[in-house]
């Protein structure tokens, strides 16, 4: 039996499968296809277009039992790399960083990364506001559990959607990068003071809530600085929680006096990004 289907109807129907169909198209070419290996799987994720800056983000899926790095890796590990150079309309990429956990690396030491899931936002500059923009990204990272296994990835991501999909975990991601602070400033988590202790020591005193676990990290002013990991002193003054590092790890020709270092405060809840220069 033929059934037939008025005109108007139809065109009703059409357009409803037409219009799922783009937002489905939409929702997808909010995040890249996921680039997988045996541990881990990276991706790309697009913020909503909207003026020169745009908001993006890295997506890592991480097998459990299994890490991988932060920026400065700690007493062993790789730091991920990134490459943007083959992107269109992309003046400049800014990498924010999530606050990172510390993990003992089994051999005495501690690496600072993260597990399971994490987002790096990024801060994306297009050289044209008006114009399309394509992020493409060559990634190099390593996925450890014993032993380190390293990850090449590429990935490619257009920025269309006025409205993206992945904003909130976009917005969730930035949430949980450390806040730029000042030594002294009068909040519940801060660095109180910095001092040098003889020749080769440094001092850091953290005003902390008293039950409270942070973790504090330095790094110096280029990457080919690998100072150790602060460790908290055993008998802190009163009211504060302070840690101490060697200056070790230095690049040869390297001077100490003035050298620009960044210290990250890790607490339960906030974090922290302290500049300062060492007298």
């Amino acid at each position: 039996m033929l059934t037939r289907v008025p005109l108007r109807a139809a065109i009703g129907v059409v357009t409803t499968l037409l219009a799922s169909s783009l937002a489905m198209t939409a929702r997808a070419d909010d995040a890249s296809p996921w680039q997988r290996d045996g541990h881990s799987a990276v991706r790309l994720l697009a913020g909503s277009r909207s003026g020169a800056v745009l908001l993006g983000g890295i997506a890592f899926q991480i097998q459990p039992g299994w890490k991988t790095y932060w920026r400065t890796p700690g007493d062993s590990g790789v730091p991920p790399r990134f490459d943007f150079s083959k992107s269109d309309n992309v003046e400049a990429v800014t990498i924010m960083w999530p606050a990172p956990l510390k993990f003992d690396d089994g051999a005495g030491g501690h690496s600072i990364g993260y597990h399971d899931q994490i987002v790096l936002p990024l801060r994306i500059v297009a050289k044209a506001a008006d114009k399309p923009v394509t992020l493409r990204a060559e990634i190099n990272y390593a996925v450890c559990e014993k032993l380190c296994i390293p990850v090449e990835a590429s990935a490619e991501l257009g920025f269309n959607s006025v409205a993206s999909t992945e904003d909130a975990n976009l917005r969730a991601a930035l949430d949980t990068v450390p806040k730029p602070a000042n030594i002294g400033d009068p909040n519940p988590l801060t660095i109180r003071d910095i001092k040098r202790d003889g020749a080769r020591n440094v001092v850091v005193d953290v005003v902390a809530p008293e039950s409270s676990k942070v973790n504090l990290y330095v790094e110096g002013p280029t990457p080919d600085w690998s100072l150790p990991i602060p460790a908290p002193v055993e008998h802190s003054p009163p009211g504060v929680k302070r840690f101490s590092f060697e200056l070790d790890g230095l690049p040869p020709g390297a001077k100490l006096d003035g050298a620009a270092l960044k210290f990250t405060l890790v607490g339960p809840e906030k974090s922290y990004e302290f500049n300062t220069n060492l007298e």
